[in-house]
């Protein structure tokens, strides 16, 4: 049987996969963010019926973009902390693995003391 194109591991595509939902989600998410900002923008902007067309635009706009800053910001923060959790975990398990590993090899060899002192003595 002949194969059509090159070969692709299983596990390419699920990263693949993987990361083209992350990107929908992510847009998607993003997308639903400006979609409120803009609804809680016309509420804000409705609460003052004198507005003239031209200046309620103006506040729904400056209202949605300043939300949005702050949306921005908000989610920054909590990527950095991300980070730096990730950070502090990945040394912490790296630190538990070092010890793991010293324990083991004290095990071992203690072990090897024992073998050795029984069949000597």
């Amino acid at each position: 049987m002949r194969r059509l194109g090159p070969a692709v591991r299983p596990e390419r595509h699920s990263q693949e996969y993987a990361r083209g939902l992350n990107e929908l989600e992510g847009y998607l998410l993003a997308q639903a963010e400006v979609t409120d900002a803009l609804r809680c923008a016309e509420a804000f902007a409705a609460q003052m019926p004198w507005l003239t067309t031209a200046q309620r635009e103006e506040v729904i706009r400056l209202y949605a973009t300043d939300r949005l800053q702050i949306s921005r910001a908000a989610l920054q923060r909590v990527t950095d902390r991300a980070l730096e959790l990730q950070c502090q975990y990945s040394s912490r398990y790296h630190a538990l693995q070092i010890r793991l590993l010293a324990l083991i090899l004290s095990a071992l060899a203690v072990l090897v003391a024992v073998l050795v002192i029984l069949v000597y003595c």
